[in-house]
């Protein structure tokens, strides 16, 4: 759950999501759903989310399932720090 909670941090705070971060649950739908998280903004995130957990993400490894639900960005985070 620890990495769960790093994952919204970064969302909520690239995203200044305020007191809605805290309705974000692990099958909360990102893409879509959340008006903040744009093109723009998931290049954002992915750039936080690399320096918050000493990452590298190339671009063919995302697609819209990964920013599907906090939970699919949550576990493609937890593949990446596994490499």
């Amino acid at each position: 759950m620890q990495k769960l909670d790093e994952v919204r941090d970064i969302l909520s705070a690239i995203l200044s999501l305020g007191e809605r971060k805290n309705l974000l649950k692990e099958d909360s739908s990102l893409l879509g759903s959340v008006p903040e998280l744009d093109s723009m903004a998931v290049v954002n995130v992915i750039t936080a989310l690399e320096e918050h957990f000493d990452i590298v993400v190339d671009d063919d490894e995302i697609s819209a399932k990964t920013f599907e639900t906090l939970g699919s960005l949550t576990c493609f985070i937890e593949q990446k720090l596994s490499e």
